[in-house]
């Protein structure tokens, strides 16, 4: 997870006595691969459920459970100052109860009143309990707080029944984790990205398409989403959703014009990172074209040129961002796409590069702009990458106010 806000952070994981307890193994896992120095500190009740072992294994340093028998004489105090976050996962009934009035009963309860880092709290417990007016309550005054919450799920829960009450998934709890951590410079904007390759009709079985895997487009709606943003992500492809993200689900270049027009319109960035096809089938057949009939004539026509209307309609103030995949003459062609296509901004990559661009996890980008220099990116994570278009983006956006 290079890139990510969790990188370098001190975060304290409490683990509370639910049965979810298990799962804050993996939650600590991710955190400590994304560069995190995790401590966990775990109360009698999660040792009904996992060892020591495990946690101390897996995390930055071993597991604190007292505020007696630690090599601090103030555990607490030591470890709520120096936390950059404190992560309760899960979090009981009882737990939450004793946050909200203010008891001290253990050390993590005591680290939880001595800190003045974010708090993020995961709620797991079973429905009837989730939804008892006493838990609702002390939720409630928690967030008024500035308690950040990650409601549970709704599916299965311990002993069989089913409900809302399942401890949020781990990509829930790291996107909310990021959300603290990062910067806001997005908030109250409103950000449209599209993401994959259109596929483009021959019969009712065939289609023209490219090889664009949408990964790119998916880093940028999930950074842009983190950093405060509003976000639409249009797409052809099968990736998760990003936590906190709108998806709109399409398949043709026609359908992608549609939604992104809809969509821009009250759009204050539009970031067009999908491959959308330049042709299309004049005439698509409506059954499947037999191999013994022979080989078929197909005319193509162009497909709508959806980036260059939102240029020629792009309102004052309104962000419009250009995606340019090369195979030669990268600066200059993607230059030229820039002024013609009336872009604030364009990312440029040699697809023919190993390891940039189509199917890959890593990506290689120039950034240029109208004005101003280009800035080149080298071979990294398209995590990375994606963050670094949002930097140019809040830049720009800083010069037109």
């Amino acid at each position: 997870m290079s890139g990510s806000y969790i990188a370098g952070k001190t975060i304290v994981v409490g683990v509370t006595g639910g049965i979810a307890a298990y799962k804050a193994v993996e939650v600590c896992r991710r955190l400590v691969d994304a560069g995190a120095h995790v401590i966990p500190v775990m109360t009698a009740g999660a040792e009904h459920f996992i060892g020591r072992t495990t946690l101390s294994a897996l995390c930055s340093e071993p597991v604190q459970t007292s505020l007696w028998d630690e090599a601090s004489p103030i555990p607490h105090t030591r470890l709520g100052q120096s936390a950059d976050l404190i992560l309760v996962v899960p979090a009981t009934a009882r737990l939450i109860g004793a946050y909200t009035a203010g008891l001290s009963t253990d050390l993590l309860t005591n680290i939880l009143l001595a800190t003045r880092a974010p708090v993020v709290i995961c709620p797991a417990m079973h429905t009837e309990m989730w939804e008892h007016p006493a838990v609702q309550d002390n939720l409630a005054v928690l967030a008024r707080r500035g308690v950040i919450i990650v409601e549970p799920d709704e599916g299965r829960l311990a002993g069989g029944d089913s409900g809302k009450g399942r401890l949020a998934s781990p990509e829930r709890i790291i996107a909310a984790i990021e959300r603290t951590l990062g910067p806001t410079d997005l908030a109250g904007t409103r950000l449209v990205v599209t993401a994959g390759g259109t596929r483009e009709p021959i019969d009712a079985v065939r289609v023209i398409a490219n090889r664009s895997s949408g990964k790119q487009g998916y880093a940028i709606a999930s950074v842009a989403a983190s950093r405060g943003a509003t976000v639409t992500l249009i797409s052809t492809v099968g990736l998760p959703t990003p936590v906190g993200v709108d998806l709109v689900s399409v398949e043709t270049a026609a359908q992608m014009q549609a939604a992104v027009s809809h969509a821009a319109q009250t759009a204050d960035i539009v970031i067009m990172a999908a491959a959308v096809a330049d042709f299309r089938p004049k005439t698509v057949v409506a059954n499947k074209i037999k191999k013994g009939d022979g080989i078929p004539d197909i005319v193509l026509e162009p497909t709508p040129d959806i980036l260059a209307a939102l240029g020629a309609t792009k309102r004052p103030g309104q962000i419009l961002v250009g995606f340019a995949a090369e195979t030669d003459d990268l600066v200059a062609n993607a230059g030229a796409k820039l002024q013609r296509k009336n872009l604030d901004l364009i990312v440029a990559n040699d697809v023919s590069a190993p390891g940039v661009g189509f199917q890959h996890d890593t990506n290689a980008v120039c950034l240029l702009r109208p004005e101003g220099p280009m800035v080149t990116i080298d071979l990294t994570d398209k995590h990375s990458i994606a963050g670094a278009v949002i930097d140019a983006i809040v830049e720009i956006r800083a010069g037109l106010t």
